[in-house]
């Protein structure tokens, strides 16, 4: 992973762009080199100030992932930008027209408010900026001890394994999540469905140990059989590993159940996405193609109109006398 230069930083913030691969890219190598937080944090407030809203947007989802995604390496992060955010938000307002902005940016909001990123009264001075309310009085932020930060320590929604220098981390995936009906990125329906993969319906290990236990662990009447209590304590020891093997297969086939209802319905916003998608180019085609034959008109009448003009090349070429010259004006005789 490269080394941090204000200059590499600059180039990077420059080539981000909206996407869900960017972001995550992105957010990675600034939490690599959280030691240049506060320069990091500075330079991602100037852009927030010159950016456009669809720009100003994207950098805040970086913000978001970077803050939720670092926390267990340090409160860096949620320290220093809980100092810029307010007036981030206060610039984002101000330029703010379109309604997807406000609903993404109050969604924003909604998750940090529910995971406890910051406290309920740092949330609701955010939110005041957003609208450009102005609250008199306003303290500033506490500093927090290292056991609250101010960041949440509940589990993440949703984890994934990553590789950061050669060393597995564990992340959550970029939030705020798209709200239900939002198609999912090509990338994360290839990751859900290869997850399915290794599903707990698919474990042939303990399906063959749940169909190798003996009848007596699920039998009540061969209990009759029981000759003596070494046998006893014998059967109850297995009647315990039984147990304990059923509920975590049952636990993991109700966590599958709930993945393959996740994922059909991922399958079904992708599918419609696809399908508007699809409209949405034949329509283009057919603007396009009537465009086209209208050049192709134009380009038509260009090459009659051309046969119809005169060559101004012949009177070089000597299709036409060559005009006299002085001398043979004067010439006598």
């Amino acid at each position: 992973m490269a080394g941090f230069t204000e200059s590499a930083l600059s180039k990077k913030l420059d080539d981000l762009n909206a996407s869900q691969q960017s972001i995550q890219t992105l957010s990675l190598w600034l939490i690599h080199h959280r030691k240049h937080h506060e320069a990091i944090v500075k330079m991602w407030a100037k852009e927030i100030q010159k950016g456009e809203e669809g720009r100003q947007l994207t950098l805040m989802y970086l913000a978001n992932d970077v803050i939720q995604n670092s926390k267990k390496k340090g409160p860096e992060y949620g320290r220093e930008f809980g100092t810029v955010l307010r007036k981030a938000f206060e610039v984002v307002g101000q330029k703010m027209q379109g309604e997807k902005t406000k609903r993404s940016i109050n969604r924003l909001l909604d998750v940090w408010e529910e995971r406890g990123v910051y406290s309920k009264s740092q949330i609701a001075d955010f939110r005041r900026a957003f609208r450009n309310e102005v609250k008199e009085d306003t303290p500033p932020p506490k500093k927090k001890s290292r056991a609250s930060n101010g960041v949440s320590r509940r589990k993440p929604e949703k984890a994934v394994e990553v590789k950061v220098e050669g060393k597995k981390e564990v992340r959550v995936t970029l939030s705020p999540q798209a709200p239900a009906g939002d198609p999912p990125e090509p990338e994360e329906l290839i990751k859900a469905l290869q997850e399915l993969e290794n599903s707990a319906s698919s474990d042939a290990i303990v399906r063959e140990k749940i169909a190798s236990l003996p009848p007596e662990v699920s039998e009540v009447n061969l209990l009759a059989k029981l000759e003596d209590r070494g046998a006893a304590e014998r059967l109850a020891a297995q009647v315990n590993d039984a147990v304990t093997l059923l509920s975590e297969y049952n636990t993991r086939l109700a966590n599958e159940m709930e993945d393959r209802r996740r994922v059909a319905q991922m399958l079904r916003d992708f599918t419609q996405a696809q399908r508007d998608l699809l409209t949405q180019a034949e329509n283009t085609l057919e603007e396009y193609m009537e465009k086209l034959q209208k050049v192709k008109q134009v380009r038509q009448e260009v090459r009659s109109h051309m046969r119809n003009l005169p060559d101004i090349t012949q009177s070089t070429t000597g299709g036409l006398a060559p005009l006299p010259s002085a001398g043979d004006l004067f010439r006598l005789g």
